[in-house]
C-alpha cells in the first residue's frame, strides 16, 4: 500500500476523533451548565417559599393587630352592648379573655380555691410587749379655743369622754416610758338634746411615722448611738432588752430608713 494512502487514512481518523471529542466536550458542558441552572432553580424556589412565608406571618400580624385596634376603637367610642362580628373563619379570637370583663357577674362561674387551714401565732400587741415599762396618758390638746366652738350656737364645747388613738415608746435618758395619746372627743351642751347634735375630735399630732409607736426622742437616740457612738443596731436590740423593752434590730433600720425618706430627702 503507497505511504500517501497511509497518510491519508491517519488524516481522516484524526479529524474524526477531533470531531467526536469535540462533541464530547460540548455535551459535558452542557450538562454542567444544566446542573448549575437546575441548582440555581431549586436555592430561588426556596428564597421564595422562605418570602412568601414571611410575607403570610407578616400579613396575619398585621391582621391581628388591626383587630385588637378595632376592638380598643369598639370599646373606648361604641356602644358597649355592641360586638364585633366580623373575625376571620377559622382564627382565634385574642380578645376571649378581655369579653368575660363584659359578661354579667352572675354568668362568670366563680372560681373555687380550696385553702388549707393553718394557725398562725397572734402578734403581740403593744400592751404586751412593753408591759413592763412604765405606761402614762396624755390628753390630745391640739384644738384652739376657736375650735372649740359649736358651728350652729357658738357654744363652748365641754370634753365627753376620750378614745385611745395610738400609743409611742418615748426615751427620757435614762429610761423608757411609754405613752397612750387619748383623743378627747367635745360635744356641745345646747346641741346635744337637738336633731343635730354637735361633736368634734381632738386626735391631737400625727406620729412620726405612720402605723408605728417610734417617737422623735427614742428615734434620735437611736440615731446618735449608731451614727454618733458606733453602736451597731444588734447591740442597741440587746440593751433595750435590758430595760424590758423588745425593740427589734429590724424595727429600727425600718425606722431609719423611712424617717430618712419623710423627712430628709425633701429637703
Amino acid at each position: 500500500m503507497p505511504l500517501y494512502f497511509l497518510d491519508l487514512r491517519l488524516f481522516l481518523w484524526y479529524n474524526i476523533y477531533i470531531k467526536i471529542r469535540r462533541k464530547t466536550m460540548a455535551k459535558s458542558s452542557s450538562e454542567v451548565q444544566l446542573l448549575e441552572l437546575k441548582d440555581m432553580i431549586s436555592q430561588l424556589n426556596t428564597t421564595i417559599k422562605m418570602l412568601n412565608e414571611t410575607i403570610n406571618r407578616q400579613q396575619k400580624e398585621n391582621d391581628n393587630l388591626k383587630a385588637e385596634l378595632a376592638w380598643f376603637r369598639q370599646k373606648m367610642f361604641g356602644a358597649s352592648s355592641e360586638r364585633r362580628i366580623d373575625n376571620f373563619e377559622g382564627q382565634l379570637s385574642l380578645f376571649d379573655e378581655m369579653d368575660e370583663f363584659d359578661k354579667p357577674i352572675e354568668l362568670i362561674e366563680p372560681e373555687i380555691i380550696e385553702i388549707q387551714k393553718h394557725t398562725r401565732k397572734k402578734k403581740p400587741s403593744l400592751e404586751e410587749q412593753f408591759k413592763d415599762i412604765p405606761t402614762r396618758q396624755v390628753l390630745a390638746d391640739t384644738l384652739t379655743a376657736k375650735d372649740k366652738i359649736c358651728p350652729e350656737c357658738g357654744s363652748e364645747m365641754l370634753a365627753i369622754g376620750t378614745e385611745k388613738i395610738r400609743s409611742e415608746v418615748v426615751y427620757t435618758p435614762p429610761k423608757l416610758e411609754r405613752i397612750e395619746y387619748l383623743a378627747v372627743t367635745y360635744a356641745c351642751p345646747k346641741c346635744k338634746e337637738t336633731e343635730e347634735p354637735q361633736f368634734i375630735k381632738d386626735n391631737g399630732k400625727p406620729a412620726l411615722i405612720p402605723h408605728s409607736y417610734v417617737s422623735e426622742s427614742l428615734l434620735s437616740y437611736i440615731l446618735y448611738r449608731k451614727y454618733g457612738m458606733y453602736i451597731p443596731l444588734y447591740r442597741q436590740e440587746k440593751d433595750f432588752l435590758q430595760q424590758a423593752a423588745p425593740i427589734g434590730r429590724t424595727s429600727m433600720a425600718n425606722w431609719i430608713i423611712q424617717s430618712s425618706q419623710m423627712y430628709i430627702q425633701p429637703m
